[in-house]
């Protein structure tokens, strides 16, 4: 399988959505990304910056923890998933995540670790952790072929570099 790797820092909030706005350029529907990192290492500001690149609205994106999903309307409709009160990749699946993980949105799986079994080989990854209060050190893997490319359109503008 065709993989990528791109590495950086964000030193602001604004910086690391904008990030996710330039990934999100490159998303096309089915496309799943993954968010993983501690408390507050940035997973929700990340989507934030993915729904604005989508052109939708950034400030009705919350952390959907204590509903599992929030749906938000853009060039492609994200759904956005949080697992962290899920104890597997079934649990995912029983909330009919399935039909929404292969369908014409694009999906973004908060604590995506918790719920590895349930995921496509297929898929971005999004390592975040925090440096600093603004600061954070970011990863993103691209796994698949169309994954990797738009991975490596990171890095080709700059944003991040190879690692």
């Amino acid at each position: 399988m065709t993989t990528f790797a791109a590495c950086g820092t964000s030193g602001s909030v604004a910086e690391t959505q904008r990030l996710a706005a330039r990934l999100a350029a490159q998303l096309t529907p089915g496309d799943v990304v993954c968010l993983y990192g501690q408390l507050g290492a940035g997973k929700t500001c990340f989507t934030k910056g993915l729904v604005a690149g989508l052109g939708g609205d950034a400030d009705r994106v919350t952390s959907p923890t204590f509903v599992l999903m929030q749906v938000y309307e853009a060039r492609l409709t994200v759904y956005h998933f949080d697992a962290y009160r899920l104890g597997s990749g079934q649990d995912l699946l029983d909330i009919g995540s399935d039909d929404i993980l292969q369908g014409d949105g694009v999906s973004v799986i908060e604590w995506a670790d918790r719920v590895a079994d349930a995921l496509s080989a297929q898929r971005i990854e999004v390592h975040l952790e925090a440096a600093g209060e603004n600061e954070r050190r970011i990863r993103i893997a691209g796994l698949g072929s169309h994954e990797a490319q738009c991975v490596t359109a990171l890095a080709g503008d700059g944003m991040l570099s190879v690692c």
